[in-house]
């Protein structure tokens, strides 16, 4: 019988070699629980992610933009759905994920925890918070793991029809009247900071990137993609004739890389440890829908029996 070490050590060549970990395969545990809270906490971003945008759906300004608000929504429940899934792979069952959400032992994404205030919130979530989470994402079309990698093919291709709709809303509004556009500046003001939030701490001060790069769960550290998703949007935000909030955003020739100012870290950490101006409200809300739809669980559950037998 080979070694717990003999066995890390195979199990690190292979990832070396870029070969991608099944279920079944063996793993360290430290790999597998590294997996539950990453793969756990981007299916509770995608879930809680519903409810900003859900609020929207009954006042939105046409029945086209409803129509695409409502189908958005729908896709990010699927993407929660593909992602429980993927981490129930690694034995925890679905159940217990939600329960550690709704218990708060569970994170997710921190840029939920603001408010979407205005229509044009809309297009910057799109914009915006999908745009990064597409940079964030494509790396992960990489990761070791194979459910995962496989989960977010998918994914990606439908954040990208998300990111390109939240765009064409504020570009509608900025062709729009002058408080229209003044509407988006004012929402790419508000959610410009947050987005970049997303990325998580810098390199330096995460305690998981150097060991998820190395089992290449993650393939770029956060300050990269961070880096990339600024270079990305700056340019779009010029097609649209908005400013980033950012009085140090620079282009830097020798870098071939825009310069930006520091993110305010202490917000960052507010939001995190559950202290944001929607925490509370969020998980309430999602507390209150388990609830309220346990008779739909129930019911599905009762119909699969009843056909099985």
């Amino acid at each position: 019988m080979k070694s717990i070490t003999q066995l890390e050590k195979e199990f690190q060549a292979r990832i070396d070699r870029d070969e991608k970990i099944e279920p079944k395969d063996w793993m360290p545990e430290a790999y597998r629980k590294t997996l539950i809270r990453q793969i756990s906490q981007h299916a509770h971003s995608e879930v809680v992610g519903m409810l900003p945008e859900g609020n929207w759906i009954t006042r939105a300004p046409s029945l086209r933009r409803k129509v695409a608000l409502l189908a958005k929504i729908q896709d990010e429940g699927g993407h929660g759905l593909y992602l429980y899934s993927a981490t129930e792979t690694l034995g925890i069952s679905r159940d217990e994920l939600v329960e550690q959400l709704h218990a708060g032992r569970a994170k997710y994404s921190s840029i939920f925890n603001y408010p979407a205030l205005t229509w044009a919130d809309m297009g910057s979530i799109g914009y915006l918070v999908d745009g990064a989470a597409i940079v964030n994402q494509v790396a992960l079309t990489r990761t070791s793991y194979g459910p995962y990698a496989r989960a977010m093919v998918r994914i990606c291709k439908e954040e990208s029809f998300h990111q390109r709709q939240g765009y064409e809303i504020l570009l509608t509004l900025c062709r729009g009247t002058e408080a229209q556009k003044q509407m988006a500046q004012e929402s790419l003001n508000r959610w410009w900071w947050p987005a970049l939030m997303m990325f998580g701490p810098h390199d330096k001060d995460s305690p998981h990137t150097a060991q998820s790069m190395k089992w290449k769960i993650k393939r770029k550290t956060n300050d990269e993609l961070r880096q990339y998703f600024v270079d990305m949007t700056v340019p779009q935000a010029k097609v649209l004739g908005l400013t980033i909030p950012d009085p140090d955003l620079k282009w830097n020739e020798e870098r071939g890389h825009y310069d930006f100012g520091e993110i305010n870290w202490d917000e960052f950490w507010k939001v995190v440890k559950g202290h944001g101006r929607c925490n509370k409200e969020r998980l309430d809300t999602r507390r209150k829908v388990s609830e309220e739809g346990a008779w739909v669980r129930d019911a599905a559950v009762a119909y699969a029996e009843k056909k099985a037998a």
